[in-house]
C-alpha cells in the first residue's frame, strides 16, 4: 500500500477503497445491525443474492467509546478504517485504506459543522484534484442521500421493504443503494460515520426532537 498517496487513476474509475465494490449497475445492498441494543455496534452488509459482502465488528457497549471502526470483507480482510479525530472543534471523522497504522494519511474526512439540530455534513476526499460530497437527510429515520459536488446523487440510505409481504422493516435493517461507478465500500464507511454521529446525538435528543441527526448542506456553520 502506498503510504500517503491516493491513486488518482483509481479515483477516476470510481475506486476509492476497493475496486471490487464499484459496480457497473445500480446496486441495492441490505445493511443489518448485528445487535440492536447499542447504537454504533456491528453491521453485516448483504448483496443482491443474499451473500455477505461487507461486515463490521464492534464490541464497545457505548458507541462514544468506539473511536475507530474497521470495515472488512466477508473473510475478515480489512478494507477501511474510520476514526474519530480528537480533539476537534466540529465532529470530524477520517477514513484510512485498510487497517490504519501510525503515520498513515487519511484518504477522506467527514465533518459536521454543528453539534445538534440541523447541520452540514461534508465529505472531503484527498487527491489531485480532490472531491467533495454532501449528505442530506435523517440517518435515524434511514433516509439520507449522498451527492457529489455537482449535486448528482451517488448513493442513498433508505428504509427496507420486505418484498414478499410489502411490509417496512425495522430501522436495524435498511437499504444502501449505490449508483454505478461509486465505491460501495466508501459508501458503507460513510454509513459508519453517520451511525456514530447519530449515537452522539442521542444524549441531546430531548433538545431538538426525535429525528436524530438531520443533515442539511444549506444550513449555516
Amino acid at each position: 500500500m502506498k503510504d500517503n498517496i491516493i491513486d488518482d487513476t483509481k479515483m477516476k474509475d470510481g475506486t476509492l477503497v476497493e475496486s471490487e465494490f464499484v459496480y457497473e449497475q445500480e446496486t441495492h445492498l441490505t445493511v443489518s445491525k448485528t445487535s440492536v441494543f447499542f447504537a454504533g455496534d456491528g453491521f453485516i452488509v448483504y448483496g443482491c443474492k443474499g451473500e455477505v459482502v461487507l461486515r463490521v465488528d464492534s464490541y464497545a457497549q457505548d458507541a462514544r467509546d468506539s473511536c475507530e471502526l474497521v470495515l472488512m470483507d466477508p473473510n475478515g480482510r480489512c478494507l477501511l478504517t474510520v476514526r474519530r479525530k480528537r480533539p476537534s472543534l466540529h465532529q470530524r471523522w477520517e477514513g484510512f485504506v485498510g487497517e490504519r497504522t501510525d503515520g498513515q494519511k487519511h484518504i477522506f474526512s467527514v465533518r459536521r459543522s454543528s453539534m445538534i439540530g440541523r447541520s452540514t455534513v461534508t465529505v472531503e476526499v484527498l487527491g489531485d484534484p480532490g472531491e467533495e460530497y454532501q449528505i442530506e437527510g435523517s440517518f435515524l429515520q434511514r433516509s439520507c442521500t449522498i451527492f457529489d459536488a455537482e449535486k448528482k446523487l451517488v448513493a442513498e440510505i433508505k428504509r427496507k421493504v420486505d418484498a414478499s409481504t410489502h411490509t417496512m422493516l425495522g430501522k436495524d435493517v435498511f437499504a444502501l443503494c449505490v449508483k454505478p461507478g461509486f465505491d460501495a465500500a466508501f459508501a458503507m464507511g460513510l454509513v459508519l460515520v453517520l451511525d456514530q454521529i447519530n449515537a452522539d446525538d442521542q444524549i441531546n435528543v430531548d433538545d431538538y426532537g426525535d429525528d436524530g441527526v438531520v443533515v442539511d448542506p444549506t444550513a449555516d456553520d
